[in-house]
């Protein structure tokens, strides 16, 4: 195969960490990086309404792994867009945060206020998972129109919507700058594979990642400065990245079968799919198998 591997890179570090340590290469992996959905520019990235992770599946992303919460990336495998990584997933700090002077203390008063997440992405189920524990379904008012995760974390500290759900290095900036968190929010997320990849540079790719989770967990402060790399310009002056956490974790453990056919149920039973369940196949046809 002549073509190189493009990979996504997905607001956390483990692609930049691989890449500074050269574990890409000791693999023999021929990559590069392709930013499906470049951060640099914050709110001018802003895809519309109600275009989210899941749409950028079903459009097809020029990639040949990336990644996204776990609940689009079993859906859009399932509706044929794609094949999830089935032997590793990733769990990642997130939570609702409000202004410092903000009024709203307890996730309760977060009932009918606009919380702004990215359409059918990690934001919107997870939003509705952890307010499950504190409001009524009707109570949940979630906000589409803010665009991706530096989009909505710039909305928030311009002032300009009232709570935003936000995972990872925009969770650690705001922190640094005084906003709360009302609620955590922390969730799985999922690798799509594209179905042309080739399985064993997908291996080896993985195989330098769980390097770099290594390196993540025995020192996560020596890299946490990687955040600036999708980051918006405006902001790069401003962030203290010895402040911010690891953020997301990769966890090398099957995404089951069990897993896969528990969340599908989830998905439908509340109603993110108003347009009817979009799976047409089977665990074993949604998942890239490693080589043989």
């Amino acid at each position: 195969k002549m073509s190189k591997f493009v990979i996504s890179p997905h607001m956390r570090l483990h692609e930049w960490v691989a890449e500074e340590k050269g574990y890409f290469e000791d693999e023999g992996l021929d990559y590069e990086f392709n930013e499906q959905l470049n951060s640099k520019v914050g709110k001018e990235n802003n895809l519309g309404n109600k275009v989210g992770a899941y749409q950028t599946f079903e459009r097809g992303r020029t990639c040949d792994v990336s990644s996204a919460c776990h609940w689009t990336v079993n859906m859009a495998a399932g509706a044929g867009h794609g094949l999830l990584y089935a032997e590793a997933y990733s769990v990642a700090p997130c939570g609702i945060y409000v202004a410092p002077d903000s009024d709203i203390k307890h996730p309760e008063q977060l009932a009918g206020v606009p919380i702004s997440v990215g359409y059918q992405s990690g934001s919107h189920y997870s939003t509705i998972e952890a307010l499950d524990m504190f409001l009524e379904p009707d109570q949940i008012e979630l906000s589409f129109a803010d665009g991706l995760l530096f989009s909505r974390m710039e909305l928030l500290i311009d002032g300009e919507v009232p709570a935003v759900n936000v995972f990872s290095g925009p969770m650690y900036f705001l922190e640094q700058l005084g906003f709360r968190k009302i609620v955590d929010t922390s969730f799985m997320m999922a690798s799509m594979v594209d179905e042309a990849a080739d399985l064993e540079d997908v291996e080896k790719y993985y195989r330098a990642l769980r390097r770099a989770q290594s390196d993540l967990d025995l020192h996560a402060h020596k890299y946490t400065h990687f955040y600036k790399k999708e980051f918006p310009a405006r902001f790069q002056e401003q962030m203290d990245t010895r402040l911010f956490g690891p953020g997301e974790r990769i966890v090398f453990e099957p995404y089951s079968n069990e897993i896969y056919a528990d969340t599908q149920k989830w998905v439908m039973e509340r109603g993110i799919f108003p347009e009817g369940d979009p799976v047409v196949r089977d665990y074993e046809h949604s998942i890239a198998t490693a080589a043989e």
